[in-house]
């Protein structure tokens, strides 16, 4: 199978590491050289990626098209591309729903929505897609978690949930900072915050069939130091605050329908 990326950026960079730590049977991989710093990094590792000078050349070349670009370059460079008949598409851009995809794609094509993270590139993580598609589930379950989504309405919720990723990293560089602070060598307070939440997401997802709720009362005892920190924070109304958050980029995403 030959794929080709529109759009160089962390994301691609990302999906393709991935692709060549799996066991994926890829013939040849196609990049833009839109971010020529990146592009040129990926071909050196592999003589199966090659670099295109122009989009069309990629879709031309290409039996999977993945669409990995902002919503306003999309929106600028989708109208003017010519997709092949049964060709599969994959979009990675948020804000450009289904209904939109398939006035730009024009011809009978599979299209696709993707949510892929960083972590892909490790083979961690889920990959929510919409709609449900067999070929794409396999190709996705080698990178990761595929997570199934039969309504596109409900993928703007992990969609929105997607964007905690960033503040996520922020968390760990927060408490990772602070240790510091304290005099604890910045190495050392990396790897402990780190190893820390790692640790914490993996006995979540081993218990994930329970009510998280459970683990929130398990892990703090009376008068604890748990406790005393998780009643702070619903005091400053920390989690309310996530919520908004998440409710915020949700109406965003709605906007773009």
């Amino acid at each position: 199978m030959k794929i080709g990326f529109i759009g160089t950026g962390h994301i691609t960079k990302s999906v393709i590491n991935g692709i060549l730590k799996s066991k994926l049977k890829i013939s040849k991989i196609v990049v833009s050289k839109r971010n020529i710093k990146i592009s040129s990094s990926l071909k050196k590792k592999n003589k199966k990626i090659q670099i295109s000078n122009n989009n069309q050349d990629i879709i031309n070349k290409s039996d999977w098209i993945f669409l990995a670009v902002t919503p306003n370059v999309g929106k600028i460079i989708l109208p003017n591309l010519e997709f092949k008949t049964g060709q599969t598409v994959i979009s990675f851009i948020s804000t450009i729903n289904m209904s939109e995809l398939k006035r730009y794609v024009k011809v009978k094509a599979k299209i696709v929505r993707a949510i892929p993270l960083p972590p892909i590139s490790i083979k961690k993580g889920p990959i929510p897609i919409f709609p449900p598609d067999r070929r794409v589930k396999k190709f996705f379950n080698e990178l990761g978690t595929t997570i199934e989504i039969k309504n596109e309405k409900l993928s703007l919720n992990f969609w929105s949930t997607s964007s905690m990723m960033a503040p996520f990293y922020e968390l760990l560089q927060i408490l990772s900072e602070w240790l510091v602070k304290k005099g604890i060598n910045k190495n050392d307070a990396q790897i402990y915050i780190t190893s820390l939440f790692i640790a914490l997401s993996e006995d979540a997802k081993i218990n994930s069939n329970k009510d998280l709720k459970i683990l929130v009362k398990n892990s703090q005892t009376p008068k604890g130091l748990n406790e005393q920190a998780v009643n702070e924070l619903r005091n400053l109304r920390f989690y309310k605050s996530l919520k908004k958050t998440l409710d915020s980029v949700l109406s965003r995403l709605k906007k773009s329908k």
